[in-house]
């Protein structure tokens, strides 16, 4: 088979405008490809961010809440009851609300996700800035702003880094950044502030006793499943026992399901996939029409259907393998363009160039199947 390459490929190569116009629209529905596989892989990245970056084993939930931008408080007394089972160390209570903040620079207001915590909880974030800030958040309505929150609400990494004073009002009240930390944007917040509990509960007018989310850590050598299935069977139903893995899945399973916009994105890879199958398909037909007497002198000398067709189908690999690396390379630069601008985290993985890869070889070999019933019709006769 690899033999025959040679003439799959001078076939292509002879028209040099008509294989730039294969591989740019092979490229591009390559790009397609990326770009709506990527904003679903970030959509789901960024939903979750939150949640890996907290420790701990054992979560607990609202049943009515569905994911961070709507969360539903329960009472705090469930998180505390959980200190009375074998195995269980620390109980955190986290809240989470959004509000609106106030841009300093031009006065503007954008929707922000604001979570509160105790501070003595030094090891409860994993993310950069809160340890080496934390002892700031104990001052009265000083928050930390996520750096790599949209730029809609003002330069304040860059105000703050420059030493300058960072100011604003949200819910008719005056608060102070007092530090930068770093989360991320995501399709349901834009942007992100941390503080204690102290001040979001003042922020929020909330009672203490009621909270979003329960942390639970556990002693080294703990069953965790155990004490996971013990709490389910004694807590009434005001309240969800996650591990932390079903915590993770708890909150994707929202956005793959409970939203549109999973649906949309994969639709979106799909219909760049076909339109992959179409472009090619015209490209090796109209080829395949184009040589057609040459196939059928191929025959009179006695060669068989079955090394045309695997001609054609060489030229179809050729082409997804020579068009899928400038859709590549092109994906990754509006991935970087893409990700400066919404600090979401795209970035290229080998799994989603592998998946493109194949998809492509996938679609020109179906492209290539449909194209050589033209072949078919190809006759000795039609010499003469």
């Amino acid at each position: 088979m690899f033999k025959k390459i040679p003439l799959a490929w001078l076939q292509l190569s002879h028209e040099k405008i008509r294989l730039l116009v294969a591989i740019a629209g092979i490229s591009f529905a390559d790009i397609l490809m990326f770009m709506q596989l990527g904003f679903r892989d970030a959509l789901f990245d960024s939903a979750i961010r939150f949640h890996t970056n907290v420790t701990g084993d054992i979560f607990l939930q609202s049943p009515q809440s569905t994911a961070l931008i709507s969360m539903k408080s329960f009472p705090s007394r469930r998180l505390y009851q959980s200190l009375a089972f074998a195995g269980v160390d620390t109980a955190t209570p986290i809240y989470i609300n959004q509000t609106i903040w106030k841009n300093p620079v031009d006065g503007s207001t954008r929707g922000i996700l604001v979570y509160g915590f105790n501070p003595k909880d030094t090891k409860l974030f994993q993310l950069p800035g809160i340890a080496e800030n934390i002892d700031k958040l104990k001052t009265p309505d000083t928050f930390l702003f996520d750096r790599k929150s949209r730029v809609q609400f003002g330069p304040i990494p860059e105000l703050f880094e420059a030493g300058k004073k960072v100011e604003t009002e949200m819910r008719n009240r005056r608060i102070k950044i007092g530090g930068l930390f770093t989360l991320g944007s995501s399709f349901g917040a834009d942007g992100n502030l941390i503080t204690s509990d102290t001040n979001f509960i003042r922020l929020f007018k909330r009672d203490r006793g009621l909270i979003d989310i329960g942390v639970i850590q556990t002693k080294p050598g703990t069953n965790i499943p155990a004490t996971i299935a013990a709490m389910r069977a004694y807590y009434p139903k005001d309240v969800r026992v996650f591990s932390r893995q079903e915590f993770i899945d708890e909150e994707l399973h929202y956005w793959q399901t409970g939203t549109a916009i999973g649906f949309i994105f994969t639709l979106g890879t799909v219909m760049g996939f076909i339109v992959g199958i179409v472009i090619v398909y015209q490209i090796l037909y109209t080829d395949v029409a184009d040589h057609l007497s040459e196939y059928a002198t191929l025959k009179a000398m006695g060669y068989t259907d079955f090394y045309l067709l695997t001609v054609v189908f060489q030229e179809a690999i050729i082409l997804s393998i020579v068009g899928f690396f400038p859709g590549m390379f092109a994906a990754v630069g509006l991935y970087t363009m893409t990700r400066n601008a919404t600090s979401l985290p795209l970035l290229m993985t080998v799994a989603r160039a592998t998946t493109v890869l194949i998809l492509t070889m996938i679609m020109c070999t179906i492209s290539g199947a449909i194209a050589v019933r033209k072949l078919r019709s190809a006759d000795p006769a039609d010499m003469f």
